[in-house]
């Protein structure tokens, strides 16, 4: 199967596009959520209150967001706006492995890897 640069283009595009729509979707939830049981809520600025300790891991984000925490929902769209180009490049890679394209698939992969790592 062969894939024509217009729409290799449209369908990255389309990706990319998805991606932001989700990551918005998901932080305003979270955002009008966080507004709502804590908008009115006095602040107490004496003492330093950090996030929940699962906020620090992917496990904890994600569980916390799948119970509907507004903090973790946050996080998770976040998260969902910064896997969008690491997604990106996974599929270069897939669309170039069709197209036969030995060299660009080496670089895609090399990508891959340095974004993962800084991510990491």
């Amino acid at each position: 199967m062969t894939m024509n640069d217009q729409r290799l283009e449209n369908i990255i595009a389309a990706l990319l596009r998805t991606g932001v729509a989700l990551a918005l979707s998901i932080v305003l939830i979270g955002g009008g959520k966080l507004i709502i049981e804590r908008g009115r809520a006095p602040v107490d600025r004496s003492m330093f209150v950090g996030e929940p300790a699962e906020l620090e891991s992917l496990a904890g984000i994600v569980a916390l967001a799948a119970r509907g925490d507004a903090c973790g929902l946050i996080q998770a769209g976040v998260l969902v706006l910064t896997a969008t180009p690491i997604a990106r490049v996974a599929f270069s890679i897939v669309a170039f492995a069709l197209e036969r394209d030995r060299l660009y698939v080496v670089i895609s992969f090399a990508v891959l890897a340095m974004l993962i790592i800084g991510f990491f």
